[in-house]
């Protein structure tokens, strides 16, 4: 039996593609084979070829079930470890999960046996790759978007990463699926399909090589001083009443230790109380530093009484304070995370999420839009949690930005892979914006990011320590900048709807 004739079979067919979903969850941080991103889901254009509708539905629901069984397993430690969710509901919403990202390609799969050419080089140098990235991109903001695992964040450590300032994460995403493109041209075209074929490939590479190291933006001003605190308060502690005086003083403590840089940063949700209840100590901690020459920026929590109805409503913010800018600046978080920080249930569902430990469990929303915060003389683009997963959001803000800041708590998710995949997202960011990143989190990782991506310098995880860096800010707009994601949807449209005119008409004639 010829290995075609294996996976062809029902079972070795869909294990071959959970298989392949799984090997492409490893071209992610931090294992970091980022050639998986190439070869996996070559192989499942492969297993693809000659599949019927709902064979091919099939044949995509395993490959990304395969893909988020695997590189989302944290999410059992976040709901039942550190949640304390019953087992039974944490196994529930993890296949949940998983389920639902299979859909996703169960749908590419179905629409890429019944609309596009049967075999050739359009079908897989141009309609498979526009049709995947449009359902990637689709996924990335659908009923609040998961854009977690997304193909171009695997080549944040190669030459293609220097494409991100030109086309963005989505647009590395399809030259990605055009080098498994072409994989499968070389394996199973003709002799001009080849040929094509491989020009795409040395086309792609040579242009990531010659981009690689063109400077995209400017230098602002001169080299600033950061400095972030890392608490490092475990997670199954921060929301306990009686750790609350401990916490404030560590952040006291060691704030003092950071004074005397041009930028102070503290992780999400720092103080585990409402900056309302704070008023005093943040008022302290920042006439000291601002004694120094220190400026800060506190992830914190608040409530504000709504101009209309004079409730009360709380926000997942960034506080900043400077000398030089009259009153305090504020970010609120847009991008929520749904069943954490908005609960779209019924307030039965709403009241055992509470029992989770997180108090303010219903947040509301910042403005999409949200100006830069001034602060030690640069203006911040800032960004809480996941919401840096989002890239399209910051992009109004870089037009004035000058440096990025990322304040999180990956804590919720523990010895686990999730932190180094959001910090390799984070990455991606400040490689499309072409400036520095500060990141600042709770017990990691902590880590100042250059404008081309590169880790600067991190701080030892899970203990509490003050981490310093030099870096420097820039100004300009990179051609990503300039145009956003819509040039690559557009094109990518255009692929899938090249592809599926042919194929239609080859199925006519």
């Amino acid at each position: 039996m010829s290995p075609r004739e294996l996976v062809e079979r029902r079972y070795a067919g869909s294990a071959a593609a959970f298989i392949a979903g799984m090997l492409l969850a490893l071209s992610f941080a931090p294992i970091g084979w980022w050639p998986l991103a190439i070869l996996a889901p070559a192989l499942l254009m492969w297993l693809w070829d000659g599949a019927k509708p709902r064979r091919a539905a099939v044949l995509g629901f395993w490959f990304n079930a395969g893909t988020f069984f695997v590189g989302t397993y944290w999410l059992y430690i976040a709901i039942k470890e550190i949640g304390h969710a019953p087992l039974l509901l944490a196994l529930f919403l993890m296949v949940g999960l998983v389920a639902i990202m299979g859909a996703y390609h169960a749908l590419l799969g179905w629409l890429v046996a019944k609309f596009l050419p049967p075999r050739g080089a359009l079908r897989w140098l141009v309609a498979i790759p526009g049709a995947w990235l449009l359902i990637e991109w689709w996924r990335s903001w659908f009923l609040s978007g998961f854009g977690w695992l997304a193909l171009g964040y695997a080549h944040t450590d190669n030459w293609l990463g220097g494409l991100a300032p030109v086309v963005g994460q989505f647009g590395l995403g399809l030259l990605t699926l055009m080098l498994a493109g072409a994989l499968v041209t070389l394996l199973l075209g003709e002799k001009r399909s080849r040929i094509v074929a491989g020009g795409v490939f040395v086309a792609i590479w040579g242009l990531a090589f010659a981009l690689r190291d063109i400077e995209w933006t400017q230098p602002y001003s001169r080299p600033i001083e950061v400095a972030v605190v890392q608490g490092a308060i475990p997670q199954d502690e921060k929301w306990i009443e009686e750790y609350l005086d401990k916490i404030i003083d560590i952040y006291r403590t060691r704030t003092r230790e950071a004074h005397g840089a041009d930028l102070i940063v503290w992780p999400e949700s720092a103080v585990p109380d409402l900056a309302n209840n704070n008023i005093e100590f943040y008022r302290e901690v920042y006439q000291e530093a601002s004694a120094h020459g220190s400026s800060l920026m506190v992830g914190t929590l608040r409530a504000e009484a709504n101009a209309k109805t004079g409730e009360e409503e709380y926000f997942n913010s960034v506080l900043s304070m400077d000398k030089s800018t009259p009153g305090v600046g504020w970010h609120d978080k847009y991008h929520l995370v749904p069943f954490t920080e908005f609960v779209p249930v019924p307030g039965l569902v709403r009241q055992w999420l509470r029992l989770q430990g997180l108090p303010y469990s219903d947040f509301n929303r910042g403005a999409a839009q949200q100006a830069p915060l001034e602060t030690a003389g640069q203006r911040v683009a800032a960004t809480i949690c996941y919401e840096d997963a989002y890239g399209a959001t910051q992009l109004p803000a870089l037009r004035t930005a000058t440096l990025l800041v990322n304040v999180t708590n990956d804590a919720w998710f523990g010895h686990s892979t999730a932190r180094y995949q959001h910090l390799q997202i984070s990455r991606m960011r400040a490689l499309e914006a072409g400036r520095p990143m500060v990141r600042a989190a709770n017990d990691g990782v902590s880590a100042v990011i250059g404008a081309h991506g590169e880790i600067v310098k991190t701080a030892p995880e899970y203990e509490a320590n003050v981490m310093r860096a030099r870096i420097q800010p820039r100004i300009g707009l990179t051609p990503y900048a300039h145009a956003g994601n819509w040039p690559v949807v557009t094109l990518s449209l255009v692929f899938g709807l090249i592809g599926a005119y042919v194929g239609r008409r080859g199925q006519k004639a």
